[in-house]
């Protein structure tokens, strides 16, 4: 039996995700975005080769009741303790069940493909031992994703300035570590900048285009940091 790979998404509660976005997106908005992008990584999940299943951990009702719709299985948090403590958990499940792999994937990351994640989990498939594979954000700050062989190979460090931190951490742990460099996957929808590749005339960009009216209105309204990275 081939060795298993499971996908670790963790999604936070609607009411708190994505607060960043509130100069350009009212609260209803930023829910629909939310579920959104997530619908959009987990049919990039389903459709990857080698991702044995995919997890979804969030102590939300609503993503909760939508995940498994979408070919994902449900890790419920009896309450909201952050980033790092949701992926801790899907880690350890990951690990009792005798996964060999996790791939840590976030739910903001809309335009990743399948293609991405078939050359992430691929560029380690032919390893052995114990392995990282770390995908940088566009900005060289953050972390997008990682695969961890086995799942308990880092301790999750998300946040700002996350990328070093897990790369040191590999580098302290004796940890053969790779990095790749992947467009889709790189490009998360974090400030009101981000916005603008969402509504691109492009089909699979298609659930998207709810968001154009609130992007021109905060365009001609003058909202300060809309248009800046």
């Amino acid at each position: 039996m081939a060795a298993e790979t499971w996908a670790i998404i963790p999604v936070k509660t609607l009411e708190r995700a994505k607060q960043r976005l509130a100069p350009v997106l009212p609260a209803q908005v930023r829910r629909e975005l939310v579920l959104a992008m997530l619908q959009s990584v987990l049919a990039a999940a389903a459709a990857a080769k080698g991702l044995s299943r995919i997890l979804v951990v969030t102590p939300d009702q609503t993503v909760a009741a939508l995940a498994p719709a979408k070919g994902a299985e449900v890790l419920r948090e009896a309450r909201a303790r952050g980033l790092n403590a949701a992926v801790r958990l899907g880690l350890a499940r990951a690990a009792a069940a005798g996964a060999a792999r996790a791939l840590v994937l976030p739910a903001d990351v809309p335009l990743v493909t399948p293609g991405e994640l078939d050359t992430l989990m691929g560029s380690a498939a032919a390893e052995a031992g114990a392995r990282v594979i770390l995908v940088p954000a566009a900005d060289g700050e953050g972390t997008n994703a990682m695969l961890l062989a086995p799942p308990a190979a880092l301790a999750p460090a998300f946040g700002p300035g996350s990328y070093v931190r897990h790369l040191s951490q590999a580098v302290a742990r004796r940890l053969d570590v790779g990095v790749l460099h992947l467009p889709g996957l790189a490009g998360d929808i974090d400030r009101p900048a981000d916005l603008a590749r969402l509504i691109a005339p492009a089909p699979q960009l298609a659930p998207f285009q709810f968001l154009a009216q609130h992007v021109m209105k905060a365009a001609g309204d003058g909202i300060a940091g809309w248009d800046r990275p």
